[in-house]
């Protein structure tokens, strides 16, 4: 992965996360500081979530969901609680764009964010554009945005069978 990129993973198929996560082993074993932040997807699993810690101080992963369920199986009343909870998450990755905290940021679930209206695409767009140059930056979701379609350098798309 060439320095600077934008690449997407999206579409109806399983294993977005799991190909981004193998983007960041990659990564790593490049030397490299990679950020996870995670949307959409509730709280880790202790036992998920010490498999992930045991790749840091390189891989830092963050979800800021307090729920243990995904957004989508929440009530209404639930989801204004939990997208309080999302912004500080966008706001932490606008902060590790900014500042340039790490080599790779990968944004997983940003494209669901922008689909359940919680943030815009403009937003995100100003976000990369603010970002240190260096850093490459990787989203996931179900559905890609053609909004989107100039300020990115790949995309991979995963669709399920039938």
């Amino acid at each position: 992965m060439k320095n600077g990129t934008v690449q997407v993973i999206c579409g109806s198929g399983k294993g977005k996360t799991s190909m981004a996560l193998g983007l960041a082993i990659s990564a790593l074993a490049e030397q490299k500081r990679v950020i996870m932040i995670q949307f959409l997807k509730g709280s880790l699993e202790p036992e998920r979530m010490e498999v992930l810690k045991r790749l840091e101080p390189e891989l830092k992963v963050f979800r800021f969901e307090k729920s243990p369920a995904f957004f989508e199986h929440l009530s209404e009343e639930e989801k204004k609680e939990e997208e309080r909870n999302i912004h500080n998450g966008l706001n932490f990755a606008k902060k590790v764009m900014a500042t340039g905290e790490c080599d790779v940021l990968i944004l997983d679930e940003i494209l669901g964010i922008i689909d359940c209206g919680i943030m815009t695409c403009a937003e995100l767009i100003q976000a990369l554009d603010a970002r240190e140059k260096e850093m490459s930056v990787i989203l996931t979701g179900l559905v890609f945005p053609d909004e989107l379609e100039n300020y990115v350098d790949g995309m991979t798309t995963i669709q399920s069978k039938g």
